[in-house]
């Protein structure tokens, strides 16, 4: 040991620690690169594990065209196992791909490599049904630095099927949207759609045409709306309203429709996200015919309250929807049985505490039986009696939704007319057999139904032959035989087919061969028969014959008479003229100064034959008017200065008699009259209005306007008159001072005052009573 120098044992034990040291971090190195390698090595086979699962499988085509991958990929080709070339793809029998495939593939490969252009397309390998999606590019030199290309294959037949289906829903869709296009095009309601700013997008032709544009285009530029805008609220505001609650909004409105006001069913339907869509229904029609059902059952309603009948009308619920007030009469039911719906069980049992069904010993199941009248198919008709003789005609009618019509009837009264009835008609055969005239009842058909004892006497027939109610020829056939004149009983044939079938009145007269006449008639019966009527009149037409010839014997007197007062007009005017002349010529002194006393002679002359005068211009003007001889000269008159002057004329009179007159009306008023015999007869009805009326009366003229003519009113409050005195003024007659005998009136006012407004083609028409005054009314064309 004394051999080695400290030197060399400090570098010995220097090389020894670098030697350690070295071959520590050599250890180290190794153990680091181990544990690198065994992390590439699971990496790497998760890599191809993951490679393995892909759904995709890459393929590496060299530059010489030999290929690498998974074995994976021929499976999917069909081959057995993968090949080494791109050629070797295409198999036989139906495997791998077609030749014509792997050309395609190896073309587009080559054109990759040479210009590092990508390629993508799919194929089909023949016999099989997977598609593959073929991508191609140049592989990276880290993978393959001799210019290989690297192709993605995938798998896509799932997606190749989805996306078949969903190109044929595509094309299904379009096809169903086209033609719900053409639906909505061709929909006779308008339709449309708006956008999500509730803006219209679209609408079909009928909306165009209901608003009168001139296409779809116009309506969505000018937004033109079909509803106006109701309750402050437009139809965009209530398709917003739609699309905010997500729900369909549905309203009744009325819009215009082609210029005619139509009441619509708006739906406004929101569309998810899309927008809104909305449509119109015309419901006019409908609520027409609601209107005109509400307004025929309120009809009705009101037509059966009116009925005596008691109606009823039950529900599908058995419960009373209507009941008329008959029907509450009928059964007693108390106030608002309707109102409260009642049930039919408990209708029944109402009216049994009022007394109103039958007396029954188990009254469930009798109301149990009444209640199956709902289920019936036909109706019901029963008879029901009442305590204290009443009797009620029940009728329950099944209706088609499930309720019933129940129908009470009073027939109390009617069994009771019944009852009056057949005693009546036996009454009206005894007072028939005792009548004066001979009377028979024909029918339609011709045949005799019903006579009298006096019938066949009355023709002079067999009451045998009437046994048998024969018809109407075999009759007549018997009774032709007893007329003076046989072929005169066509003409009794045809008053009884007259009345019997045409429902016209007819009558007659028969001679018979004995010398009697009769006075036949036949008149329609409501019950569509024929009475027929006899009367002997030989006896009253031997005095109606007297009588005719005293009669036209009185005409010719009346002639007579007539002619002889027009001939005297002139006879009776012209010596009260000349005496009324010569007595105001020895008034006025022609014939010398009379004496005083002269004078007053002369003046009660000339006074006296004025009145005179007027009596017998009245008396000549009433002949002529009643002989129809009164000449009238028409023209055109103003009525108020006429009745002025004639008021005028007497206002002395009415001054000193306290009387107060008052003239009112149309001034302007003219007709066609005769003036002066106008004024005449205005003369007399003023002059009795003064005369009738005492101090402090009022007596009013009043003319007013009537169609073309005129109506004048002379009212007074004088004393007044009954009928009877009334009548027989106007006639010119007065009661005698012991009131036994009616004479004749020294006034003709009233009787003249009516001729002459006759002979205008006028009217009067006199009102008084006793105490209260007169009215008279004069009404002229």
């Amino acid at each position: 040991m004394s051999d080695f120098s400290p030197a060399f044992l400090v570098i010995a034990g220097l090389l020894l620690a670098l030697w350690t040291a070295g071959a520590g971090w050599v250890i180290l190195r190794t153990s680091a690169r181990a544990a690198e390698g065994k992390a590439a090595r699971r990496s790497a086979r998760r890599m191809a594990r993951m490679i393995e699962d892909a759904p995709a499988i890459p393929l590496l085509v060299r530059a010489d065209m030999r290929i690498e991958a998974p074995e994976r990929l021929a499976g999917w080709l069909g081959l057995d196992h993968l090949p080494q070339y791109l050629s070797d793809l295409a198999g036989s029998e139906g495997r791998g791909m077609s030749p014509e495939q792997v050309a395609e593939l190896a073309s587009n490969v080559k054109r990759t490599q040479r210009t590092a252009a990508p390629f993508a397309y799919s194929v089909t390998p023949p016999g099989s049904r997977r598609g593959l999606a073929l991508r191609g590019m140049l592989a990276d030199p880290a993978i393959s630095p001799s210019g290989s290309a690297l192709v993605w294959v995938f798998d896509f037949t799932e997606s190749e099927r989805e996306l078949a289906q969903l190109r044929r829903e595509a094309a299904r869709a379009r096809e169903d949207f086209g033609a719900l296009v053409g639906l909505i095009e061709a929909a006779p309601i308008p339709m449309w759609f708006r956008g999500n700013d509730h803006k219209l997008r679209l609408v079909n032709a009928a909306y165009v045409s209901a608003v009168g544009a001139p296409g779809p285009e116009a309506v969505v530029e000018g937004q033109i709306e079909l509803v106006e805008e109701t309750g402050g609220e437009n139809a965009a505001e209530v398709a917003r309203r739609a699309a905010e609650r997500r729900k369909p909004v549905e309203r009744v409105v009325t819009a215009t429709i082609n210029g005619a006001r139509r009441t619509l069913r708006v739906t406004d339907l929101p569309l998810a996200a899309e927008g809104v869509a909305g449509y119109a229904i015309d419901i006019e029609d409908q609520e027409e015919v609601a209107r005109a059902f509400r307004a025929f059952r309120d009809a009705q309603r009101s037509m059966l309250d009116q009925i005596s009948i008691g109606v009823a009308q039950f529900d599908v619920h058995r419960r009373i929807s209507f009941a008329n007030q008959p029907f509450y009469r009928v059964f007693n039911l108390p106030p608002g049985t309707v109102g409260e719906k009642t049930g039919f069980e408990q209708v029944l049992r109402l009216a049994r505490e009022g007394g109103r069904i039958p007396e029954v010993r188990d009254f469930p199941a009798w109301r149990d039986e009444k209640a199956r009248w709902f289920t019936l198919s036909a109706p019901v008709e029963e008879h029901w009696p009442l305590q204290g003789s009443v009797h009620l005609r029940i009728v329950a009618q099944p209706m088609p939704d499930g309720g019933l019509v129940l129908i009470a009837e009073d027939r109390t009264e009617q069994l009771a007319l019944s009852a009056g009835r057949d005693t009546l008609l036996r009454t009206r055969a005894a007072t028939f057999d005792n009548l004066f005239e001979a009377l028979a009842i024909f029918a339609p058909g011709g045949t005799v139904e019903l006579w009298n004892r006096g019938f066949p006497h009355a023709w002079g027939i067999e009451p045998e032959q009437l046994e048998a109610h024969p018809q109407a020829d075999a009759l007549l056939e018997a009774i032709a035989g007893r007329l003076a004149e046989p072929k005169r009983i066509a003409a009794i044939g045809e008053v009884i087919r007259m009345a019997t079938l045409d429902r016209q009145r007819g009558e007659g007269v028969a001679e018979l061969s004995d010398g009697r006449t009769l006075e036949y008639a036949c008149v329609p019966l409501p019950d569509g028969n024929g009475l027929f009527t006899v009367l002997d009149v030989t006896a009253s037409r031997q005095a109606e014959d007297a009588l005719r010839e005293r009669n036209r014997a009185l005409e010719e007197a009346d002639a007579v008479m007539t002619r002889f007062l027009a001939n005297m007009s002139y006879e009776f005017r012209t010596p009260l003229t000349s005496i009324g002349g010569f007595a105001e010529l020895l008034v006025s002194g022609v014939g010398g100064e009379l004496s005083p006393q002269a004078r007053e002679y002369a003046e009660a002359i000339a006074q006296s034959v004025g009145k005179l005068t007027e009596q017998v211009e009245n008396v000549l003007d009433l002949s002529q008017s009643e002989a129809g001889l009164m000449p009238l000269n028409k023209q055109p008159l103003e009525l108020h200065p006429l009745l002025s002057n004639l008021v005028r004329a007497r206002e002395a009179v009415i001054l000193s008699g306290g009387l107060t007159l008052n003239l009112r009306g149309d001034a302007g008023r003219k007709i066609a009259a005769d003036a002066a015999q106008l004024a005449r007869a205005f003369a007399h009805l003023l002059d009795n209005a003064i005369a009738a009326t005492p101090a402090g009366g009022r007596i009013t003229i009043e003319i007013r306007a009537a169609g073309q003519g005129a109506k004048v009113t002379i009212t007074d409050t004088g004393t007044g008159m009954t009928q009877p005195e009334l009548a027989r003024a106007l006639e010119g007659l007065r009661t005698s001072g012991d009131g036994l005998v009616t004479e004749r009136r020294q006034g003709l006012g009233l009787p003249l005052a009516r001729r002459l407004i006759e002979s205008h083609g006028g009217t009067l028409d006199l009102k008084s009573r006793k105490g209260a005054g007169t009215t008279a009314t004069v009404t002229l064309p």
